[in-house]
């Protein structure tokens, strides 16, 4: 008989105590949260942060909370002119919120970004996804 899981699964990432708190989750409560519930506070903590923000952002649309998503990854994108993948997220989560003409604008530009960056497999992606437009 295996003994009680008290620790997260080797690889599961570990929140560090949060600098106005000091409060973690539990290791076994990391077992259940979603992604999303792991990286608000990180954001709330360093809301400047755009790698915890694009994350939080990530986890939304992966969690099908699309319209969460959108700000986060707007201000990913707002952020550097050369970051591809928040815009194909954000692009994908406004047309899944039908604001389809916002959103080809941005896959347009991510489209660019991935031919100028040699991206073949979101390239053609984005394609598709324009030709439906």
């Amino acid at each position: 008989m295996k003994a009680p899981l008290t620790q997260p699964p080797k690889g599961l990432h570990q929140l560090r105590p949060l600098k106005k708190t000091g409060l973690q989750p539990s290791p076994l409560k990391l077992l259940y949260m979603k992604k999303s519930e792991i990286f608000l506070p990180k954001v709330e903590a360093t809301p400047d942060n755009m790698l915890f923000r694009f994350s939080l952002g990530q986890a939304l649309y992966d969690e099908d909370e699309t319209a969460a998503a959108i700000p986060h990854l707007k201000k990913c994108a707002d952020s550097r002119n050369d970051w591809m993948l928040p815009r194909i997220l954000l692009g994908k989560a406004m047309l899944q919120n039908g604001q389809d003409t916002e959103a080809k604008h941005i896959l347009e530009t991510a489209l660019r970004l991935a031919v100028e960056q040699h991206h073949i497999d979101p390239a053609a992606e984005l394609r598709s996804i324009l030709a439906d437009l």
